[in-house]
């Protein structure tokens, strides 16, 4: 099981989980694409009321309390279906991958996008995450016209919410 905090991205836990982030993906990042581009994460845009940074409170190896995962979302411009989110840094830790954490932490940050009147939910990832590609096609999220510049991104999806 798992529960979910609301962290600053400048909190210390959740700085941790985004550096651990952050190098897994430089570190699987395709090498015939360059090197992967770590962003700067603006703390103030996954702030409420627009957005929230999530910290995934599960179990570590030893089956102790610990924190496994993260993300956010935040507001971004609007799209053709009016107010859109964004998902961003979403994280879990391998060992606790495939136990439904990825799934809880984006069905949460679904739930609250709603809850502040979001009308589209909208994220980027690399052709080479494909079990995140899969977790997000599973969710209902399909192709959308590409919406930011990321040069780490080779699709962009989205997911209407009303």
């Amino acid at each position: 099981m798992v529960t979910f905090r609301e962290a600053s991205t400048s909190d210390p836990a959740a700085a941790a989980l985004l550096d651990q982030y952050f190098a897994t993906r430089s570190e699987g990042f395709p090498a015939d694409q360059g090197a992967y581009r770590r962003p700067t994460v603006d703390a103030a845009q996954f702030a409420p009321p627009h957005g929230a940074f999530l910290v995934v409170e599960g179990e570590n190896l030893a089956g102790e309390p610990a924190d496994v995962g993260c993300g956010g979302i935040r507001r971004i411009s609007d799209g053709p279906h009016g107010s859109r989110f964004e998902v961003k840094h979403l994280w879990i830790q391998p060992h606790a991958r495939r136990l439904g954490a990825g799934r809880a932490l984006m069905l949460e940050l679904e739930s609250r996008a709603r809850a502040t009147g979001a009308a589209e939910l909208v994220l980027d990832t690399h052709e080479a995450q494909t079990a995140a590609a899969a977790l997000y096609a599973s969710l209902g999220f399909t192709l959308v016209e590409r919406f930011n510049d990321n040069p780490n991104a080779t699709i962009w999806l989205g997911k209407r919410l009303d």
